[in-house]
C-alpha cells in the first residue's frame, strides 16, 4: 500500500490511500467505518438530455464523490471492496451509492486516525518491500500449499495420494512429491517447507533435487501438527521473521497462546466485551487483543482508545487466520491484566 498523509488538525485528516494487492483491500476494510468520510472515483448512472421518443438507458460515468460509510463489506476471492453510504459531495447528494474498489485503485478518507489505524497503515506500507511467502505443509499421503498474506494463510492447493492396493508406501509417497514438485515449479519467492517427522524431510530432499534454485529460497520447519495446524505453528515459531521482518502474524500467533497459557496457570486475565470493558476503566488493563471486525463498532473503537490512554498496549487480530478465530471463541476481545480486580 501506498499513503499519503494530507492536511492534519491534531489527529483528525486526510489520507490518501493507493491499495496495490488484495492485502491492501482488506486492511481498507479495517481502516474505514461507518460515520468516515470517503472520497473516490467510482461510476454512477448520468442521464443524458433525450431527443427521442424512446428513452435510453442511463449510461454510466466515471465521477467523483464524496460519501458517508454506512457499510463496509471485503471479499477476498473476488478482489474488491465494497464501500456504501450516502453521497454527500458531488452529483445526486442525499442518494446512496456503492464504492467497488479494486486492487490498483485510490481512495482518501477523512476522519480522526486512531493509533492502531496508523500501525496498520504502517505495517500494510512496510509489507510492499517484501514479496509473497509460501507454506507448504507436507504428511504422509496429503500436501497443502498456503500463501501468507497480511490476513492470513490463503489456501492455494491441496494434493492428496494414496497407496493403491498392491503399491507400497514409499511409491505413494514419490507420486505425492512429484506432484508437489510440479506444483511448486510455478511458485517464485521464498518457500516454507512445514510438517512433522520424516516425511517432511524427504519431501525437502526431493524438492531441492528437482528444483535447484529451491536450495537458495526454502526454510524448513519441524512441527508437531499437520495440514494449517503446522502453518500456524511455523508462523509462532517466527518464520516471517527469518524471511520478511514483518512480526504481525508471528505476534498473533505468540500473544493468543501467551494469553491462553496464562488463563490456565489461573492468572488474572478478563475476556469478553464486559470484563474487559470493566479492567480497562479501572486501570488494570495491561494489553488487549481484539478481533479485526470487533473494531468497526463504534463503541469498542471508543474502549481501545480509553485503554491506549490507560497505557494499555492494543493489538488488532486478524479474524481471518486461526488465533483471531479462537479469539474470537473467546468473545473477540480479551485482556492481560495488572492486577486481579477480585
Amino acid at each position: 500500500m501506498k499513503a499519503e498523509f494530507l492536511e492534519f488538525r491534531g489527529s483528525h485528516g486526510e489520507v490518501r490511500l493507493f491499495a496495490e494487492s488484495v492485502d491492501d483491500l482488506w486492511h481498507l476494510s479495517h481502516l474505514v467505518r461507518p460515520g468516515d468520510l470517503v472520497f473516490a472515483t467510482t461510476f454512477r448512472s448520468v442521464e443524458a438530455v433525450q431527443d427521442k421518443i424512446r428513452p435510453e438507458k442511463p449510461e454510466k460515468k466515471p465521477v467523483r464523490l464524496g460519501i458517508r460509510v454506512e457499510g463496509v463489506a471485503f471479499h477476498p476471492y473476488a478482489n474488491r471492496l465494497r464501500i456504501s453510504g450516502v453521497i454527500e459531495h458531488g452529483v445526486d447528494q442525499g442518494s446512496h451509492h456503492t464504492i467497488n474498489l479494486d486492487s490498483g485503485t485510490e481512495l482518501s478518507v477523512i476522519k480522526t486516525w486512531r493509533q492502531v489505524d496508523t500501525d496498520r497503515i504502517d505495517r500494510a506500507v512496510k509489507a510492499m518491500t517484501s514479496g509473497a511467502v509460501h507454506i507448504l505443509a507436507v504428511e504422509e499421503g496429503e500436501a497443502e500449499l498456503y500463501r501468507i498474506r497480511q490476513y492470513g494463510p490463503e489456501l492455494v492447493s491441496t494434493l492428496t495420494q494414496g497407496s493403491s492396493k498392491g503399491a507400497d508406501t514409499g511409491s505413494a509417497r514419490g507420486l505425492l512429491f512429484e506432484r508437489v514438485a510440479q506444483l511448486l515449479a510455478e511458485v517464485t519467492g521464498t518457500i516454507v517447507i512445514a510438517g512433522p517427522g520424516f516425511v517432511k524431510d524427504e519431501a525437502v530432499k526431493y524438492l531441492k533435487e528437482k528444483i535447484p534454485d529451491l536450495r537458495d529460497r526454502c526454510i524448513t520447519v519441524e512441527t508437531r501438527r499437520s495440514g494449517r495446524g503446522a502453518v500456524t505453528e511455523a508462523l509462532g515459531k517466527g518464520v516471517l521473521e527469518r524471511i520478511t521482518g514483518d512480526l504481525q502474524l508471528k505476534r498473533e500467533a505468540v500473544l493468543l497462546e501467551a494469553f491462553l497459557e496464562r488463563m490456565g496457570k489461573g492468572e488474572p486475565v478478563a475476556y469478553g466485551r464486559a470484563e474487559v470493558e470493566e479492567a480497562v476503566m479501572n486501570g488494570a488493563a495491561e494489553q488487549v487483543l481484539v478481533i479485526d471486525e470487533m473494531v468497526r463498532n463504534r463503541n469498542v473503537a471508543d474502549l481501545l482508545d480509553r485503554a491506549e490512554h490507560v497505557r494499555a498496549k492494543v493489538t488488532v487480530f486478524s479474524s481471518l487466520f486461526d488465533p483471531g478465530q479462537q479469539l474470537a471463541a473467546l468473545g473477540g476481545i480479551a485482556a492481560v491484566l495488572r492486577y486481579r480486580m477480585r
